[in-house]
């Protein structure tokens, strides 16, 4: 093995970096590593001080490109991605100035939107009409690279360069004979088929929301007053529909306006525009995908994603035709419930007066679809009937992806944990809750933070509506009952309507509460799945959408 001059990153030892910044009059440098690249290797850095500087600085910069990508797991790289992209819409929107100089958010809640912006939960605590179109451009972005199906077609093209280092190393038995051309081939379809599926997906979200975009600005510019309600608001055009398209793909549920939908109500061409935003963007997701692949069927790379299960390819949304048709079934299911429950009960609601029967008809439609998992709204939650409120509750906490889909492989497969791994995942459970008490504990210490306002204004701050707050987080919906200055016991003088979340009446420590509940939850659910489930490395279908990939 002769000199090289720029070894791989994977053997090269850091000291080598560290000598370089530590010492940068250096002129000669030589290293060696015999362990790792044999007794007769020997690595040679011979540049002038500044061309040296450079070269291993872009040297540096490729490993820990590589580190990145081969050595930290989907779900560190996903919470750095979380936290990288919160802090950095937070620092855009604080550099953003306001609409007006006659308020200026305050810190907390302006990490409080980003982060909710970035989790696509929409919980507000800040009027959205108070933000300026710079501010509501910064929200459109977090919202996009967010979403869940942007971040999953991240996840496909890391999980692509993973596959590419195996098909190196695929190749390299392939050379000296150790392996067929049939391993070989296998390898290289499925690389090329997981960089196709990612291309796919990306293809996906640009069509659907352009569709939509170009849709909903057709209807305003056809329909005056719609046209006139953007407008009156001092909101511009454009922005106003990328933003709500955008927002309504991910699943987020703001909307530029402080009253949400509810201006929109009688529009029912704009709500149905929105609607299959709605379900294409979340739980309709797996089945239009493998409908877009089936159209393909013709290509090698589509047969061989449409015939390969989710885990085979680190893609959880892939799921089989069976389960991709019933979950069709178990979501029209669900608005055909929430449909028949919400017109017995609340036909005649206030915030439905003025509209005749198809608009109606539409307007409850899109307020179911929004439960899950949108948090877009046309009426004032707080004058619905608790009833459909709980209803709404379990809404949010199913998965989009949950069907009625009896596995037998799943619990087969389960029953293959047992054994050695019983005992390691008693001690995991054990320092790890489930997912549901986590909810009940964030619910109790706001309970406990607020148990003044619970004894004082028990109209607004009840347990239903706090559960009602944190599940919508949770779910990432966004569905809030708000604060009213009418329903206070005790009329304050002071009051003020405000249209924002019930969580921006809460205090700056059930604020911490809430951005903790909306980031630790979001992304323990990934975290717990991942731990319990990939120990004998499948996932059940019902925690597909939890595990992530």
């Amino acid at each position: 093995m002769g000199t090289k001059l720029m070894p791989r990153c994977v053997n090269f030892p850091v000291t080598t970096f560290l000598s370089i910044y530590i010492n940068p009059h250096c002129i000669f440098f030589s290293t060696t590593d015999p362990t790792k690249l044999g007794s007769d290797s020997k690595i040679v850095t011979d540049f002038s001080c500044y061309r040296n500087f450079s070269r291993m600085t872009k040297l540096f910069m490729s490993c820990s490109h590589r580190i990145i990508l081969f050595k930290i797991n989907a779900f560190s790289a996903y919470i750095i991605y979380l936290l990288s992209l919160s802090c950095v819409g937070f620092g855009l929107l604080k550099a953003s100035k306001p609409r007006t100089d006659d308020f200026t958010p305050r810190n907390i809640d302006l990490f409080y939107t980003s982060v909710s912006a970035a989790t696509i939960s929409s919980m507000s605590a800040v009027e959205m009409e108070a933000f300026s179109n710079a501010q509501l451009v910064v929200m459109t972005f977090l919202m996009f690279v967010g979403g869940e199906i942007f971040v999953s077609m991240l996840r496909v093209h890391l999980n692509a360069f993973k596959v590419t280092r195996k098909l190196r190393v695929v190749k390299v038995h392939d050379e000296t004979g150790t392996l067929s051309h049939q391993d070989f081939d296998d390898e290289s379809l499925k690389y090329d088929s997981i960089r196709f599926l990612g291309w796919v997906v990306l293809g996906y979200v640009v069509v659907v929301q352009t569709i939509g975009i170009a849709s909903v600005l057709i209807y305003l510019g056809l329909v005056s007053g719609a046209k006139n309600v953007v407008r009156n608001k001092g909101i511009k055009r454009l922005t106003f529909v990328v933003f709500t398209v955008v927002s309504s793909f991910a699943s987020c549920g703001f909307v530029p306006t402080n009253e949400n939908m509810v201006v929109f109500k009688e529009y029912s061409g704009l709500l149905l525009i929105l609607i299959p935003q709605l379900l294409l963007g979340n739980t309709l997701f797996p089945a239009a995908l493998r409908g877009v692949l089936w159209s393909g069927r013709r290509n090698n790379m589509a047969k061989y994603l449409l015939r390969s299960s989710g885990m085979e390819i680190g893609y959880m949304d892939l799921l089989p035709g069976l389960h991709c048709v019933l979950l069709v079934a178990t979501v029209f299911g669900f608005l055909s419930i929430g449909f028949a429950f919400f017109s017995s009960m609340e036909w005649n609601n206030a915030g439905l007066d003025g509209l005749n029967t198809y608009q109606k008809v539409v307007a409850i439609f899109f307020q179911c679809a929004n439960a899950r998992h949108a948090g877009e709204t046309i009426v004032d939650l707080s004058t619905i009937a608790p009833a459909i409120l709980v209803f709404f509750v379990l809404l949010m906490y199913l998965p989009p992806y949950t069907s009625f889909l009896p596995i037998e492989k799943d619990e087969q497969i389960t029953s293959k944990c047992e054994g050695k791994e019983r005992r390691r995942n008693t001690i995991i459970q054990t320092f790890i809750f489930s997912q549901l008490s986590y909810l009940v504990i964030f619910i109790i210490l706001i309970c406990i933070t607020e148990r003044k306002s619970l004894k004082e204004d028990p109209l607004n701050f009840s347990v239903l509506n706090i559960t009602l707050e944190v599940i919508s987080a949770y779910g990432n919906v966004g569905f809030t009952t708000g604060y009213s200055c009418d329903r206070q016991l005790r009329a304050d003088p002071k009051c003020v309507n405000k249209w924002y979340g019930f969580s921006g009446k809460w205090s700056d420590e059930d604020g911490y509460v809430a951005c903790m509940s909306e980031m630790s939850i979001y992304v323990d659910e990934k975290l717990m799945c991942m731990i319990m489930k990939m120990r004998c490395g499948k996932i059940s279908s019902h925690d597909r959408w939890r595990a992530g990939s």
